[in-house]
């Protein structure tokens, strides 16, 4: 009728009315959907709008763990609560969301589909072997460095007041996704103790990415807490993300990830 149609052209969206028994007693086009419709209609219109549908987002959260031998590792003290949030986030904004996992005792996130990994070569195999991410977020935060050689059994305590142990380094995850072909949007993260700004820059640079999101971690900041602050940096300009639970930084963040990813992809299709 008119006014449907005057209602529609005011941005107004209709849900279709289903066939069945009607008030009238008789069966046709004019009964209300089932309420499990509505809900399914109103997702799948959010969804659709959503500013990531369509698009795959790849999350690396958590610490690794490089085993010394079967008891002992090497490890750091990530929680994984920022990359889980991340990956909420990546959900809510309609992305397909693939959560590379470290060692933590954390739920996964609604629609996210996760690989639980321990050490930094497996988490390597993971997220190269993921070809179609369309934005790849490092926030895991990886051991550099691993044993030369794992021991198979228990190392004793010896007499000797000091005792070496030997290290390699790991290769360096982020650094590969951003020098592959056809490159993702890449963002990684800089967990440091001081001079913050400076080497989360100097790191941007070194690896190539396309954003960086750098804390400040030691005692109470960063890693373990419900809160932390980030100071985001891309190579065109930066942005302070006030101290906040993770969940809103999350949120925050990923606002910024999807404006600066859609300013490039505007770049290159001009």
């Amino acid at each position: 009728s008119a006014n449907i149609v005057r209602l529609e052209a005011r941005g107004n969206i209709f849900i279709p009315p289903s066939f069945g028994e009607l008030a009238s007693g008789l069966e046709g086009e004019g009964r209300m959907a089932e309420p499990e419709e509505i809900v399914s209609f109103i997702e799948k219109h959010l969804i659709s709008n959503a500013p990531l549908h369509g698009k795959q987002v790849l999350i690396t959260a958590g610490p690794t763990y490089e085993a010394i031998d079967p008891v002992r590792f090497i490890g750091n003290r990530s929680s994984g609560k920022m990359g889980f949030a991340l990956a909420n986030a990546a959900v809510e904004a309609g992305a397909e969301v693939i959560l590379v996992a470290g060692p933590v005792q954390l739920a996964t996130p609604s629609a996210v589909s996760r690989i639980d990994i321990e050490t930094a070569e497996q988490m390597y195999d993971a997220v190269m072997g993921i070809k179609d991410a369309d934005i790849v977020i490092g926030c895991a935060a990886v051991s550099d460095y691993r044993p030369l050689i794992v021991q198979d059994k228990k190392i004793k305590k010896s007499d000797n007041e000091r005792s070496t142990l030997a290290l390699t380094e790991n290769r360096d995850i982020i650094a590969a996704v951003a020098q592959g072909k056809d490159r993702p949007f890449v963002v990684g993260f800089a967990a440091e103790t001081d001079n913050v700004a400076e080497y989360a820059k100097g790191k941007m640079q070194a690896k190539h990415l396309d954003m960086i999101a750098a804390n400040r971690v030691g005692k109470d900041l960063g890693f373990g807490p419900d809160i932390n602050a980030l100071q985001v940096f891309w190579p065109q300009g930066e942005k302070t993300l006030a101290t906040a639970l993770k969940s809103h930084l999350a949120r925050d963040l990923m606002t910024l990830i999807i404006e600066r990813y859609d300013a490039k992809n505007s770049t290159k299709n001009s």
